[in-house]
C-alpha cells in the first residue's frame, strides 16, 4: 500500500496534514523503516539537560513531547489491530492534552524514553508487516469517523514527521 492508493472517505480531513507530508509512491512498510531511521538520528542528539526544556510557558517539555510521541503510536496500533482483526467496536478518541501530565514524563530518563520509542516503532513496523493487504484496506470506525487499517499507519508516521519537524524548529534539536 502507498499513499496514493489512500481513499480520502478513509479518514478524517484532521489528519490531511500528516498525509501531507508523505511521499505519495512510497509503501507503508518502506516509510515506517526510514522514519524509523530519521527518529533514531534525532533522538540520539538530544542531551539529558534538554528533556525539561519548553521553547514557551505552558507548553511541552521536550519529555512531554516524545512521551506523547510514544503513547500516540501505542494508541494507532490498537486501533489498526482491532480493525484488521475485524473487531466492529467503534473505537473512542482520546484527550492527549489529558494524557501529557499523567505521564508523569518529566520525571523519566532521556535513555528510557528513547528505548521505549524505538521499542514502540520497532513493534509498529512489525505490526504493519503481518497485516496482509487486505487486512491493510479494512475499515473500521474510531472516533466517529471511518478509517482503514493502512490509513492509520500512515497518520502515524506524519504524526511523527510532524513532531520531530517541531524538535528541530522549537526545541532546537
Amino acid at each position: 500500500m502507498i499513499v496514493s492508493e489512500l481513499n480520502k472517505g478513509d479518514y478524517h480531513e484532521f489528519y490531511q496534514t500528516y498525509i501531507d507530508k508523505l511521499p505519495g509512491d512510497k509503501s507503508l512498510g518502506s516509510l515506517l523503516m526510514e522514519n524509523q531511521r530519521e527518529l533514531e538520528e534525532v533522538l540520539s542528539i538530544i542531551t539529558p539537560e534538554k528533556l525539561s526544556f519548553r521553547y514557551a510557558p505552558g507548553k511541552w517539555s521536550l519529555a512531554e513531547v516524545l512521551q506523547h510521541m510514544i503513547d500516540v503510536e501505542r494508541i494507532f496500533q490498537y486501533r489498526a489491530l482491532c480493525i484488521a482483526r475485524n473487531d466492529k467496536t467503534s473505537l473512542p478518541g482520546f484527550d492527549h492534552d489529558a494524557y501529557v501530565p499523567a505521564s508523569e514524563a518529566n520525571r523519566r530518563e532521556l535513555e528510557g524514553l528513547k528505548e521505549e520509542f524505538i521499542n514502540v516503532r520497532i513493534s509498529s513496523i512489525d505490526l504493519y508487516a503481518s497485516f496482509s493487504e487486505e487486512m491493510l484496506q479494512r475499515t473500521g470506525v474510531v472516533n466517529n469517523n471511518k478509517t482503514s487499517v493502512g490509513v492509520i499507519g500512515f497518520i502515524s508516521i506524519g504524526h511523527t514527521l510532524h513532531h520531530l519537524e517541531l524538535l528541530k524548529k522549537k526545541y532546537l534539536i
